[in-house]
């Protein structure tokens, strides 16, 4: 049975992006779409006031799906869409749904260009427990703003995609975070960029303080490190053309800046069995907020 790539609907700006996106992706990946509202009931007191009442209820479980797989169906013709109602907690709901789906996308509202943007508490509770990869669209994204653009400067989905960045951790590596991000890559044929943001170790003021900088050894064993990391990788997907970044600072303000010439980030969010907390990750949580791009967040052990 082909698995689905299922996206949240709210009839939001930012959930309609979400459900444009998850189109796109599912002609590059010849998969169905199903389209998920989830009716949260109000209380039974607010329920009986009128601008609450069933033609409300109907409006929300039924006309906002409906209205967007006719909107997506003129626009992706090849992609096979169903839409689906349920009742209840909305994470709750997104969650189980995932268990049957190659993907989870959710929209995510702009705040400001400097605060960035709001990932809500539901989109945050679905991130930090869902077990398949979750994707985060921007409100207004646009699928030529996922491609490179023309010499004039206007936006064209004529060109090829922009690259595909991959955050990563070459001290504890990944293989299904890896394999996500070469993937991604291969299906848009666009260039892998892998960074990774690093300190210096505490030695590091020791050996200065001894009249010896070894800044430059540092660089060149944190280079070979992701070069080391990413050669196997390279040999499975010889057709995938890989850009390596490794640079002293901040991991997140790299993946940051690298966004607003990508058309998707990928980061991890490592698998906590512990029940409390949101367990998502302090380079994750910032990515997630603020990356321009679409922002893929793929657990792992």
């Amino acid at each position: 049975m082909t698995r689905s790539i299922t996206v949240g609907l709210d009839g939001s700006p930012e959930s309609r992006a979400a459900a444009d996106w998850a189109a796109r992706e599912a002609a590059l990946r010849k998969q169905p779409v199903r389209m998920l509202h989830v009716w949260h009931p109000v209380p039974d007191a607010m329920a009986e006031a009128p601008p609450l009442g069933t033609r409300t209820h109907q409006h929300w479980t039924e006309r906002i799906p409906r209205d967007a797989a006719q909107e997506l169906k003129l626009r992706h013709p090849g992609v096979q869409m169903a839409t689906e109602q349920r009742t209840g907690v909305p994470a709750e709901v997104l969650l189980d749904a995932a268990h049957d789906s190659e993907l989870l996308v959710l929209g995510s509202r702009a705040l400001s260009g400097l605060t960035g943007f709001l990932v809500g508490s539901v989109g945050q509770s679905v991130v930090a427990r869902a077990e398949v990869p979750v994707v985060l669209v921007r409100a207004g994204r646009r699928a030529a703003d996922e491609h490179v653009q023309v010499p004039d400067g206007l936006p064209s989905t004529a060109t090829g995609f922009r690259p595909v960045v991959l955050g990563l951790d070459t001290d504890s590596p990944d293989d299904a975070l890896i394999t996500f991000a070469f993937e991604e890559a291969g299906r848009r044929d666009a260039t892998l960029t892998v960074a990774t943001g690093w300190s210096l170790p505490s030695s590091y003021a020791y050996s200065l303080a001894a009249g010896v900088d070894l800044r430059e050894d540092i660089v060149r064993e944190r280079t070979m490190a992701l070069t080391d990391v990413l050669l196997p990788w390279r040999e499975k997907y010889p057709d995938v053309e890989v850009a390596e970044v490794s640079r002293l600072g901040s991991p997140a303000g790299l993946l940051i800046d690298a966004s607003h010439d990508a058309s998707l980030v990928v980061v991890g969010r490592r698998v906590r069995r512990s029940s409390f907390g949101a367990h998502i990750g302090a380079v994750t949580h910032a990515v997630m907020h603020h990356a321009v791009a679409p922002v893929a967040v793929v657990a792992h052990d």
